[in-house]
């Protein structure tokens, strides 16, 4: 009997039956036959539904788009599985409730309230606080005569508009000077825990909270930037938030949000020679664009991410914004577990026993379901450089920009202007492309391991003479392991200085800005126009590229100088 003759035998069997009510899940099966049962039976089959705290949501959304796009009648009947002994000791390929993802179990574990618009009202475990961001939030709360809720959590040391030269004397710039003035002075005035200018515990606060430990696994943390991101790398939820929200959470602890999609993305295989965590990012962004993870939060899964260090994890994090993911995170380790013990707020003693206990549970189940799944093969991956305006407009670094050839004319126009800007022109190469600058640090590549790629590369050599280099230290603790491990000597001995330490030159937002022209190397994340200074060209790349293209003057394949 074929495949058709069985079909016609199912079509036969609902048609003696003359109506029909199909239990309906939305998966493939029950699909197939609530469509067959239409075709037998046209309005006299409907589909039933059961809802219930183990049954996924958007699974219940997609049965009703079925039906309603169909013409199904379509009934939805409220049931609690949880009240039926035993339930949840079905094994965890038979209980929904038993399959949750990474991103599931900690946000799920900080609900507080959903209110009748599905609107969920999430704690918060810590709050980020920076100069830029915060003014107006500061000045909600003292408007309303409130204090923020659990100063405890909330964390405030300013980062974006700071010098990296002469932090021992008064900012010059009276914008600059005014926003961390007024940031200290709302600390002080709420008593919050605030680390100013050449305070050991000062730095880039997305480079401070994972290395003082106050960044842990299964935490929700929240911050005015974007970049926030960044600390999900430990196996936190983290993402950015505006400026009213900075003050929702100030005054109670918690924020109102929409519940993401989850994406998890997959690396497999090896990593090869040169390539860095920055390197499959901007691979990433190549492939999927700046919007190929907007509404979806990131897990980062497979061979290659786990062969990653602490500090890569914390780069592919920092960039998934970058994709548009509202956040992005990794499953926490081994290698997470080793990075946080015995740093400054993190658990010891039996407390860390305990939190080591629960950390250990904060993976995505086998069989977990996401939204959406993406794979790479690590064999892929070169290292990187971009070329255009933003960083998903990025290649290998042996090869060429693209072409035309097949573009819109919206896209086309785009591009060109792109090209335009950056100076470049369609299909050609970058190796050999004249530098002006190289820029090391940021949240992205501003931390210990970078410094040690960068001192790797060039030691033994020297800067190129036409080239300004900013090498700037992501905290106070980077500058002290630079200086502790002898990289301070390797640096100086090929003609660098490093700077103190701020955002520097991620956003020209301080005193170190590229002129307009100028072509930069930059290890930071972003490469709009006039990014790092009206009408600077930025080549986003790991510390390897730009270590590469320090010495050389131009744009130059690491590879060939390891």
């Amino acid at each position: 009997m074929t495949i058709h003759d069985k079909y016609r035998v199912l079509q036969e069997n609902l048609k003696a039956l003359g109506s029909a009510a199909v239990a309906f899940s939305s998966g493939v099966d029950s699909t197939f036959l609530l469509k067959a049962a239409q075709e037998a039976l046209g309005d006299k089959v409907i589909a039933v539904t059961a809802s219930s705290c183990s049954f996924p949501k958007r699974e219940l959304e997609e049965a009703k788009a079925f039906c309603e796009k169909e013409g199904i009648r379509h009934i939805t009947v409220e049931t609690e599985e949880l009240e039926i002994e035993g339930f949840c000791q079905n094994p965890a390929n038979r209980c929904y409730i038993c399959k949750k993802e990474l991103f599931e179990k900690i946000w799920d574990k900080h609900v507080v309230d959903t209110l009748p618009d599905g609107t969920i009202q999430l704690y918060i475990d810590r709050l980020y606080c920076h100069e830029v961001t915060s003014p107006q939030a500061f000045a909600g709360l003292r408007a309303r005569g409130l204090k923020p809720f659990r100063p405890a959590q909330i964390t405030c040391m300013p980062d974006h508009n700071i010098p990296t030269l002469n932090q021992d004397k008064p900012i010059e710039d009276p914008i600059s000077k005014n926003q961390v003035d007024t940031l200290e002075e709302n600390a002080k005035y709420f008593g919050l825990t605030y680390y100013g200018l050449q305070h050991p515990k000062n730095g880039i606060i997305h480079v401070v909270g994972p290395e003082r430990g106050l960044t842990l696994p299964g935490m929700t943390i929240v911050c005015g930037d974007s970049h926030t991101s960044t600390h999900g790398a430990m196996g936190a939820v983290a993402f950015g938030i505006g400026t009213s929200e900075v003050e929702m959470v100030m005054a109670s602890q918690c924020i109102l949000q929409t519940r993401p999609k989850t994406m998890r993305i997959t690396v497999d295989g090896k990593l090869g020679k040169g390539v860095t965590a920055k390197d499959i990012a901007l691979y990433m962004m190549s492939k999927m664009t700046t919007s190929g993870a907007t509404g979806y939060f990131v897990e980062y899964a497979g061979e290659a991410v786990r062969s990653l260090t602490m500090e890569g994890r914390l780069t592919l994090c920092n960039l998934s914004i970058e994709m548009g993911a509202r956040g992005g995170m990794v499953a926490p380790d081994e290698v997470t577990f080793e990075y946080i013990k015995g740093r400054e707020y993190a658990p010891a003693g039996e407390e860390w026993e305990k939190a080591l206990a629960y950390w250990k549970t904060l993976k995505s189940d086998e069989n977990a379901t996401f939204d959406k799944e993406v794979h790479f093969d690590a064999a892929d991956i070169e290292p990187m450089i971009t070329y255009g305006t933003n960083p998903g407009m990025g290649m290998g670094i042996t090869q060429h920009i693209p072409t035309t050839d097949g573009m819109g004319e919206a896209a086309k126009a785009s591009f060109l202007k792109s090209m335009n800007y950056m100076g470049f022109q369609p299909g050609e190469g970058v190796l050999g492309k004249k530098i002006d600058y190289v820029f090391l640090g940021a949240c992205t590549n501003g931390r210990i391991e970078d410094f040690r790629a960068f001192a790797s590369l060039v030691k033994g050599r020297k800067k190129a003479e036409h080239v300004v280099a900013w090498l700037v230290p992501g905290s106070w603790m980077v500058d002290a392991q630079i200086r502790e491990e002898g990289l301070d000597k390797v640096l100086e001995e090929a003609d660098f200085a490093i700077r103190q330490p701020g955002c520097s030159a991620c956003l020209a937002m301080n005193d170190d800005k590229v002129p307009a022209g100028m072509y930069a190397v930059s290890t930071s994340n972003r490469n709009f126009e006039g990014r790092q200074g009206p009408g600077s060209r930025t080549l986003l790349a790991s510390p390897l590229v730009a270590a590469a293209a320090a010495v050389t003057g131009v744009t130059t394949d690491p590879r060939e100088l390891m």
